[in-house]
């Protein structure tokens, strides 16, 4: 029978986040992927088996999502900075001391975030559809979206958002997954994440201002309206990003066009493995 003090032991290193990893025989490179707000790790199963072919994975829900159905309890201090801890501590937990982090839509804040805390962690950074500026028609929608909020149901709001960013016929399997991943997510935590959209502009601005210094790979979609153009002025003027656009394709990328996303995010890995 255990004591008191073994029980307290095992409590403060049982890990926040649910998560995943998938060993390689061989590989010493660790992939970790971060989804968005709203999804969580099974976004990432068109990845799974052309990456852990190559490399050790690790795959997680974010506090509040998926199966880490955590919250916080004080929403003052909720903010990137914070959905980033947990996955160092993760990270650490895990003893994964370096590592290429692959993030769709807002994943890709909280993994610049992760990288501003910790840069020692980051080896590469890929983004599917990702978010860096918010132009007029972008921060219009979010503005009404928080409007919107206070009269419509959760969900309701998630699907005209899923419908404003993912528009086209050929989006709608997108839509379509990232409005049942939505159904999982905690609704405080739901809210919590569209709150932290009134400070984005600002924020966005400060984590992108300095020239980046970590090989960074942008795969956006052609169709991707509300988001590519940014992307294009951050790559124009940053020496260690790229951009790959990718045709016919909106937001998600790495779901509307797994085959292509794949092979150019782990092209882009085997330049900066060890």
């Amino acid at each position: 029978m255990k004591t008191p003090v073994e029980k307290r032991v095992f409590f403060l290193f049982l890990p926040m986040l649910y998560s995943k990893s998938f060993l390689h025989r061989d590989a010493t490179e660790w992939v970790v992927f971060v989804h968005g707000a709203g999804g969580s790790s099974s976004i990432w199963h068109k990845q799974l088996k052309d990456f852990c072919e190559k490399h050790n994975v690790l795959v997680l829900d974010l506090r509040g999502h998926g199966k880490s159905q955590k919250t916080t309890a004080e929403t003052k201090k909720y903010s990137f900075e914070l959905i980033a801890k947990d996955v160092i501590e993760l990270l650490d937990q895990k003893g994964i001391r370096q590592a290429h982090f692959v993030g769709v839509s807002l994943g890709s804040i909280v993994i610049k975030a992760l990288r501003t805390q910790r840069p020692d962690l980051v080896k590469s950074m890929i983004f599917a559809g990702a978010v860096t500026k918010l132009n007029v028609r972008s921060r219009a929608i979010l503005r009404a979206g928080r409007i919107l909020y206070s009269v419509l149901p959760q969900m309701s709001l998630y699907r005209l958002m899923a419908r404003i960013m993912m528009p086209r016929a050929n989006h709608k399997a997108s839509r379509h997954l990232f409005v049942n991943e939505a159904k999982k997510v905690v609704d405080k935590e739901f809210q919590r994440w569209f709150k932290l959209t009134a400070r984005l502009t600002a924020y966005l601005t400060r984590i992108n201002s300095a020239p980046e210094t970590i090989p960074t790979l942008y795969v956006m979609g052609e169709q991707d309206h509300m988001f590519l153009n940014p992307v294009r002025i951050i790559v124009n003027q940053d020496m260690a990003s790229e951009l790959r656009v990718v045709p016919e394709c909106g937001h998600v990328v790495n779901y509307e066009q797994a085959e292509t996303f794949n092979s150019l995010a782990l092209q882009f890995i085997s330049r900066h493995c060890a």
